[in-house]
């Protein structure tokens, strides 16, 4: 996505401005959800100069992706609330009253621990 850099005498990398830029660019592309693929995708739509809906439709479906984390993220949460207000003190033996876990019987068979 960027240019190999001039190097100095002792070997330091020197970027112009404009790289500096850029890489400010692609840093925010990322914390938006991008990845670096999805940017120089992106970076190549907006070299060629022609208005594109690109960046609206990608923005839109890494919307509805993140909607989908947030949700199934709140359905995580929810669970464990449900758990630390039962008081759960065990995956596989929990003692608590109307446990929210479907624990795991360790016994074998015959009764014994695995």
């Amino acid at each position: 996505m960027i240019a190999e850099p001039d190097r100095s005498p002792g070997g330091h990398r020197s970027y112009p401005a404009g790289t500096v830029v850029l890489l400010g660019v692609i840093k925010s592309a990322q914390r938006l959800g991008f990845t670096l693929d999805e940017v120089a995708e992106l970076l190549d739509a907006g070299r060629r100069e022609h208005p594109t809906p690109d960046l609206r439709d990608r923005a839109g479906v890494k919307l509805a992706e993140i909607d989908r984390k947030i949700h199934d993220l709140q359905t995580i949460r929810d669970a464990l609330v449900r758990v630390i207000e039962a008081r759960c003190d065990s995956l596989t033996n929990c003692s608590c009253t109307d446990c929210p876990l479907p624990y795991a019987d360790l016994a074998g068979p015959e009764g014994e621990r695995a």
